[in-house]
């Protein structure tokens, strides 16, 4: 079960991490529990609010409304929405009562990013998490073979035969989970008929932002980086999401910034320095201008609320 651990030096009291302990002797990388368990988990948790898990999760709603809260963002969900949190967001959760569903906990390596040689049909492959956004909601045909696939994987994770065997039945169950998220989202988004290499090139462009956009502030530098122009780049980004190539770097330390803002006791001028800017000002300056509010003002706004 979820367990939390004190606050990190610079942790503000009311962030907590969160590590997953699988049940006593629990032998799977995935543990399947439906939203009553759920319940009585976190009754026995005082004081829970807003969490930082090193793991992933899936929480899926059957039935009735719940809302749940992802980097600044609250998502509200009904029957049929799934919410994806990686490791490193900050969450929190919502009310608990009222709504019914299933919450997939995954091992963290299930979802790591795959390698750049790695194909779609390659053995043992999950479906690029990337490509599936926090939050989607599903309908008709789609809900219905999600709705079959969760149910048949709580059913399967209870067994007690064969652990092996069954890890790798959950494995193939949520590859298929995830792919039918992921195509979902290509439709719902209108890239059906995206160039497959614009969709490739972006995947690989989100992962390069991931592992380097502390340092590498460019688009020039994840064009080298992906052996394209930085033309192509934004072709590519512009096709699929809508936005540049800059815009989506940007974005993602904005992210950052605010977390590390609000969710951090460290000064803005060691933020700036982790984020990679050289002086405190040019960090100032561009969080105001992308954010519309000081650092400081923007950690005193979402810390007193």
């Amino acid at each position: 079960m979820p367990r939390t651990s004190p606050p990190a030096p610079t942790a503000r009291p009311n962030v907590r991490p969160v590590h997953y302990a699988p049940p006593d002797r629990y032998p799977l990388a995935i543990e399947v529990i439906d939203a009553r368990e759920l319940r009585d988990r976190v009754a026995r948790i005082p004081d829970r609010g807003i969490e930082r898990v090193d793991f992933p999760f899936l929480l899926y709603v059957h039935e009735g409304r719940y809302t749940h809260t992802v980097d600044f963002e609250t998502f509200a969900c009904g029957a049929g929405s799934c919410l994806l949190v990686r490791p490193g967001q900050v969450h929190r959760f919502g009310d608990e009562q009222g709504w019914e569903g299933w919450i997939l906990i995954l091992h963290a390596d299930l979802l790591g990013p795959r390698p750049r040689t790695s194909t779609s049909h390659e053995a043992g492959d999950l479906a690029d998490p990337l490509a599936v956004p926090t939050h989607l909601d599903v309908s008709g045909p789609t809900r219905d073979a999600i709705d079959e696939t969760l149910r048949r994987m709580r059913l399967d994770a209870a067994r007690t035969d064969a652990p092996r065997a069954v890890n790798a039945l959950l494995r193939a169950q949520l590859q298929v989970l995830l792919t039918r998220l992921q195509l979902e989202r290509t439709v719902q988004a209108g890239h059906v008929t995206a160039d497959p290499i614009a969709i490739e090139r972006h995947r690989d462009f989100r992962r390069a932002v991931e592992q380097h956009f502390r340092h590498w502030h460019k688009a020039s530098s994840y064009a080298g980086e992906l052996h394209c122009s930085v033309r192509t780049l934004n072709r590519s980004t512009v096709q699929i999401t809508g936005q540049t190539a800059k815009a989506h770097i940007v974005d993602r330390i904005i992210l950052e910034a605010r977390r590390l803002l609000v969710h951090t006791s460290l000064p803005v001028s060691t933020i700036g320095s982790h984020l990679g800017f050289d002086e405190p000002t040019n960090f100032v300056k561009f969080f105001h201008r992308e954010a519309g509010a000081t650092p400081g003002r923007f950690r005193a706004d979402h810390t007193s609320a």
